[in-house]
């Protein structure tokens, strides 16, 4: 039985080392040479709050993990990388362009952590945390007018909240001014968008629109059914027409005009006046049967058949809005 004490103390003694080396900590410090701001994912979950040039995690107790690095700066890839170092030490890695000009993470140097040098400045410094953090949300308010010559008589308004509880930022800004004389409110309306930063599977991290509490736009004289909700503010409609009727061929000016009727909603008044910028019945029915989708008020929509010569185009428009499908 006296054999077996020397024995006993050893795995003892190894067992205190082992646990000892496991509860080691760790720093890593990622920067960027040329200042871009980054935000920095490991394993899974966003670490600073908000995009940094220089972060410095501390306590970190692993000696492996999953690095996403997430640039601010929109059309840089992210960087994923899987890091192994030694643990008790400060890491430094340095994001920088290689020679065939593409962000590459390189090792720069390790110290033991007890000789660490203070936080830089301008180093954000965050301890390492495996809990996401609370999102974010910005509200905006925007009351908008038809745009007119007079003099000034009314008012417009537009009121922005951000909120961010991790930030601690809670600010409300309320602007206002006057609208001309003798306008009409053909697209007012106050939409309210809320945003939420959400960490997603692969790491990253985005901001998700909550679905939005807005006034339903009421277009005065009309009881008919609606295809979208808000039609293009006048002046903006303008602008696109003036656009579409500027370039020399047919082809180029549908083009455009199935660019921006994909990403609006229109007035069937208004699709009509693109339609009368084409020369050809074909283009015209074409551009008719593209816009039925995008149209808010689509129960005016036989206002159109004037902007054709032949019955037989209004019959084959009127074949594709009855067998259209929303």
């Amino acid at each position: 039985m006296k054999q077996k004490f020397p024995l006993l103390l050893i795995i003892a003694a190894l067992s205190l080392n082992l646990s000892a080396f496991a509860q080691l900590k760790t720093n890593l410090v990622f920067f960027t040479e040329q200042g871009e701001r980054f935000t920095l994912i490991l394993n899974g979950i966003r670490q600073n709050p908000v995009p940094e040039t220089n972060v410095k995690v501390t306590d970190l107790i692993a000696p492996t993990y999953k690095v996403k690095i997430i640039f601010d700066q929109q059309g840089i890839p992210d960087l994923d990388k899987t890091l192994t170092f030694n643990q008790g030490t400060e890491t430094t890695f340095t994001i920088k362009r290689n020679n065939k000009n593409e962000y590459v993470m390189r090792w720069m140097n390790e110290v033991p952590i007890e000789q660490a040098l203070p936080p830089a400045t301008g180093q954000q410094v965050v301890v390492y945390t495996t809990q996401p953090p609370a999102p974010s949300t910005v509200t905006q308010t925007t009351t908008t007018y038809t745009e007119t010559t007079g003099e000034p008589q009314g008012s417009v308004s537009m009121g922005i909240s951000i909120n961010d509880p991790e930030l601690g930022v809670n600010m409300n800004i309320n602007v206002g001014g006057a609208i001309p004389s003798g306008s009409q409110a053909v697209t007012t309306q106050t939409t309210t968008t809320t945003y939420s930063t959400t960490t997603n599977a692969s790491g990253g991290y985005y901001q998700e629109p909550v679905p939005p509490q807005q006034q339903a736009y009421v277009m005065p004289g009309y009881n008919g059914p609606v295809g979208c909700p808000y039609p293009m503010h006048p002046s903006e409609f303008q602008e696109v027409k003036r656009s579409v009727e500027s370039k020399s061929f047919d082809d180029t000016r549908l083009r455009i005009a199935k660019q921006v009727i994909a990403s609006n909603c229109l007035l069937s008044a208004q699709v009509k006046e693109i339609m009368l910028l084409f020369t050809f019945e074909d283009t015209r029915l074409d551009l008719a049967k593209y816009a039925y989708g995008y149209t808010y008020d689509i129960g005016n929509y036989y206002k159109l058949n004037d902007a054709f010569t032949f019955e037989s185009t209004i019959e084959e428009l009127d074949e594709y809005i009855n067998g259209f499908r929303r």
